[in-house]
């Protein structure tokens, strides 16, 4: 999930330089999304397991 995020700031990069305000507001829009969503996930499965005593692997 966090690629796709990646991918979509990149795609807005791109089209904002290239002046495609439009499709560069919305691909940063679905960046934004997505990155949040994977902090969302990323929060959830340190707490469960945490929860069930593993730690997280290195």
């Amino acid at each position: 999930m966090l690629y796709w995020a990646v991918v979509c700031l990149i795609i807005a990069i791109i089209a904002g330089v290239l002046g495609f305000g439009g499709i560069a507001g919305t691909a940063a829009g679905i960046a934004k999304i997505l990155f949040f969503i994977f902090l969302a996930l990323l929060v959830i499965s340190l707490v469960v397991n945490a929860m069930r005593g593993k730690g997280p692997k290195v």
